[in-house]
């Protein structure tokens, strides 16, 4: 038997998932809050993938396709199973996804100062495209 599974994530698992994010993850996001995690899984139920052994979480990933682009984004493996490739497991789950459904290319959200996460995922063959910004705009803001 293998040391963890990947599978997808379901309702029941939201507070184990933030509990998570909030220990394993690199920042916060505004999504990030029990409403955002279920209107993710309501809209798309295998976005969310989750790596965990005995019902205790080792890593998260959400591997967004819009039919579009394909987006990743919460990768994060718990400190104490990091370097167990628990992260390329979950990176070949969400590739396959994409690749399923019929995807190009993907990319990746990595805070500039996240050290770790540019290693991980330089490592797992991602570049840097340094004539990339992004722009955000909170949708409950007014226009200027």
């Amino acid at each position: 038997m293998s040391e963890y599974e990947l599978r997808a994530a379901r309702p029941e698992d939201i507070d184990a998932v933030l509990a998570f994010w909030a220990e394993a993850a690199e920042g916060t996001s505004i999504s990030d809050d029990r409403a955002g995690v279920a209107r993710l899984l309501e809209r798309d139920g295998a976005a969310l993938i989750l790596a965990e052994r005995e019902g205790a979480l080792l890593g998260t990933v959400i591997a967004g396709w819009d039919g579009w682009r394909c987006h990743l984004y919460r990768l994060a493996v718990h400190p104490a199973a990091r370097r167990r490739g628990i992260g390329t497991a979950l990176l070949d789950a969400a590739h396959a996804r994409f690749t399923e459904a019929g995807g190009r290319r993907a990319d990746a959200m990595v805070l500039e100062h996240n050290e770790l996460g540019r290693s991980a995922w330089q490592a797992a063959g991602y570049g840097r495209e340094d004539q990339w910004r992004r722009w955000t705009k909170p949708l409950d803001a007014p226009a200027p």
